[in-house]
């Protein structure tokens, strides 16, 4: 019998059990009722009824059946032993009281039914079941994948905010969460170890070195390798913390237990160093280990290989400090205009006089970022004439620049520019291929041979030491500079022809020979299968063989044939990419699919392009390019032990790597918004939780619309209701 004209009772006292979560309780005449919610049966909802009677309807209850009732009881008899204390959540300073706390009762009006289960892909929302292992895996691949500090688990703020969202979930210890980060990453290990070994190219290595505030030093390895789809990959292997006394020995010995770690010592191409390791009897000793398993790849020419970021932001450095004083001046030049506002009502007088009319600001630097001190510079030559005019006028101005120096700032700010402009370059892209690099640092070698001419001694003499050690670079890198351009369809042979007789002069065809003999050399290797793993072991490529196991007398033909029929397409392979046209040249050019798609017409030369165009010739991020330091470890990182320091430095980065979900929400018809949730999102995942309490005010204002494979469902409604469903549960 349905219940008219029925309204809310009036609550006497609160309602603390978590059984009315799944109750309305509401009087007709002198009778109270609980009516439940999922399926609209009415009990008895006096308050001497009790609510044992409500707990055995929800582990009765049909449209309720798909929630483990008998975990709600559970944590519910958990609370009254007083698992779980913590400071009440107003955050008061005098309220010492604690309390337990009480989940939030949110609710949200919905037209849809509430046992209607939400696909968000294979995930059932509607049967899906708190999991604490589930949750505490999440909670500890949240922290580890955004560098989350490990003791936030003990933080208070952060025990209230999970309690109130999900009151079962059992907030773990730090040495728990801890333990939880090095099992994933031990998984994770696990698949870069088989990602690695399932290449059919070579990988080459970048040798990093990092500092802490503490002066503690670290060694970094990071694979980069062009993979199975031709797209650039780059994982970090390990993240090793070294003795403060080490040496080259124990550098040596700690890379090369790193690569015999991971078994890849048959898989190198190159590794890239960066300006730490100056001396080379570190590269020489792990060469030197290497040809010993197996010879390397053109004796080992193209093996050792330096970053370029790291050469240029040196030379850099080396024009700045040259400068010191003149940029001093410049410095207090440019306080000295901006110190007052009359001071700077006569500077824009004079430049108005003048006719200058620039729209550019004077500023001071940043001292700490040298592309900073590049645009003070080149905004203050604006400037010059007014500076002079101020001079005459203005006695207190005591910092003027003679003439002369004058002529030192604008011909060193021109080598600055050069060099922020190719470091943009290098640090503009996410993974930059090989190709990139030979014609700017080309460009940067003709520059430096014509400042090396300058008349002028503190020029001329600045262009030789940077010249040198641009120099002792060119001599390392040059030759993998040049196939890795030549690799390229739209430069070929032509690009070494253009800029060879700009740096060599006379002598340049003989080192153009070099080069086209090199990448012969390094061709017929690749001929002979000394790819990045043996040809017999390459699928697709293994000699006919009996299924039965019985004598096949001629294998050795099938061999013969096979090694001497590709001996003869590897020449008509390179022949025929080099005497083709050039690609027309673009700026949306991608050259790893150009291979991609090239790969049928050049299928041994694409094999090296593969591996040439992996070598990380530059390892700087933008972060760095332009900063006056180096790599730097974090206070919390560098406080935790190696393992587990490695463990979260490691995973974070493979973790990153990881496909993601797509929410694109419209907030206007012509601007989409994509916001990428973890794939392990589920109704139970505290980290999946967190992000959809985040965007719930966001959603309500929003049309939303999910597509990984339901594209056109609205989704707003359905977000809503299902984060309503979980503050309720």
């Amino acid at each position: 019998m349905e219940i008219s004209n029925e309204s809310p009772a009036k609550k006497p006292k609160r309602l603390t059990s978590i059984v009315w979560n799944h109750f309305e309780r509401v009087k007709n005449v002198d009778i109270c009722y609980a009516v439940c919610v999922h399926c609209k049966k009415k009990l008895s909802g006096s308050s001497n009824s009790g609510t044992t009677h409500l707990r055995n309807h929800l582990i009765r209850c049909l449209k309720r059946s798909n929630y483990d009732v008998s975990q709600l009881l559970a944590a519910k008899r958990k609370k009254k032993e007083g698992a779980l204390v913590v400071p009440n959540v107003g955050y008061e300073e005098g309220q010492r009281k604690e309390e337990i706390i009480t989940p939030i009762n949110f609710k949200f009006e919905q037209e849809q039914k509430r046992d209607e289960t939400m696909n968000l892909g294979a995930i059932s929302l509607g049967s899906a079941k708190f999991d604490q292992e589930r949750s505490r895996l999440d909670l500890a691949r949240m922290i580890m994948l955004h560098g989350y500090p490990l003791d936030m688990v003990e933080h208070v703020g952060f025990k209230i905010f999970v309690k109130n969202l999900q009151p079962m979930f059992e907030i773990m210890s730090n040495g728990a969460i801890e333990q939880d980060c090095m099992a994933i990453y031990g998984k994770e290990k696990e698949k870069v170890y088989k990602t690695l070994h399932g290449l059919h190219g070579r990988i080459s290595l970048a040798v990093d070195m990092w500092a802490s505030p503490e002066n503690a030093v670290y060694l970094c390895l990071t694979a980069n390798y062009v993979d199975e789809e031709w797209k650039l990959q780059k994982k970090i292997l390990n993240f090793v913390t070294l003795d403060i006394s080490h040496n080259d020995d124990i550098l040596s010995e700690t890379i090369i237990k790193c690569v015999m770690d991971w078994d890849v010592d048959r898989m190198l191409f190159s590794m890239t160093f960066d300006d730490f390791f100056t001396n080379d009897d570190v590269v020489f000793k792990i060469k030197d280990w290497l040809s010993q398993n197996k010879p390397l790849l053109k004796n080992g020419q193209l093996f050792d290989a330096r970053c370029a970021a790291h050469v240029l932001k040196s030379i850099a450095l080396d024009s700045v400090e040259a400068l010191h004083d003149v940029t001093h001046k410049v410095r207090e030049s440019i306080r000295y205009v901006k110190s007052s506002q009359a001071t700077q009502g006569k500077f824009n007088e004079i430049s108005q006089q003048l006719g200058i009319n620039n729209h550019k600001c004077l500023f001071t630097d940043c001292t700490t970022q040298w592309n900073s001190t590049y645009l003070m510079l080149d905004t203050a030559l604006e400037y010059k004439a007014v500076f002079s005019v101020l001079q005459e006028h203005d006695v207190g101005y005591t910092m003027a620049l003679l003439e002369r120096e004058w002529e030192w700032a604008s011909a060193v700010t021109g080598y600055l520019k050069l060099f922020v402009e190719v470091m943009t370059v290098f640090s503009g892209n996410k993974y930059p291929t090989a190709n990139i690099y030979f014609p700017e640092i080309c460009d940067v070698n003709v520059q430096l041979i014509e400042w090396c001419k300058s008349p002028d001694d503190f020029v001329s003499s600045l262009a030789l030491k940077m010249k040198s050690k641009f120099d002792n670079y060119w001599s390392k890198c040059n030759l993998a500079l040049a196939i890795a351009a030549i690799l390229d369809p739209r430069f070929k042979m032509k690009l070494i022809e253009y800029y060879y007789p700009q740096i060599y002069g006379s002598d340049a065809p003989d080192y153009i020979k070099e080069v086209s003999s090199s990448i012969k050399e390094l061709f017929n290797e690749y001929s002979m299968c000394s790819s990045s793993l043996d040809q017999d072991s390459r699928p697709g490529s293994n000699l006919p063989s009996t299924s039965n196991g019985t004598r096949d007398g001629l294998r050795g033909f099938d061999k013969f044939l096979n090694e001497t029929s590709q001996g003869q397409s590897i020449t008509s392979d390179l022949d025929k990419y080099l005497e083709e046209p050039v690609f027309p040249r673009n700026y949306d050019f991608d050259i790893l699919n150009w291979w991609k798609v090239h790969t049928p017409r050049y299928p041994i030369l694409s094999m090296m392009a593969r591996d040439v165009l992996g070598i990380p010739l530059s390892t700087l991020g933008p972060d760095l390019v332009f900063s006056l330091g180096g790599r730097v470890l974090d206070h919390h990182r560098s406080s935790l032990n190696p393992d587990i320091r490695e463990a979260l430095i490691s995973g974070q980065d493979w973790l990153r790597m990881e496909s993601e979900v797509v929410f694109v929400l419209y907030q206007k018809p012509t601007d989409l918004r994509a916001i990428q949730l973890c794939p392990y999102l589920s109704k139970t995942s505290v980290h999946g939780m967190l992000l959809l309490v985040l965007l719930f005010p966001y959603l309500t204002r929003m049309s939303c619309i999910f597509r990984p494979s339901n594209a056109g469902v609205d989704l707003v409604g359905e977000l809503l209701l299902y984060v309503s469903e979980f503050c309720t549960d």
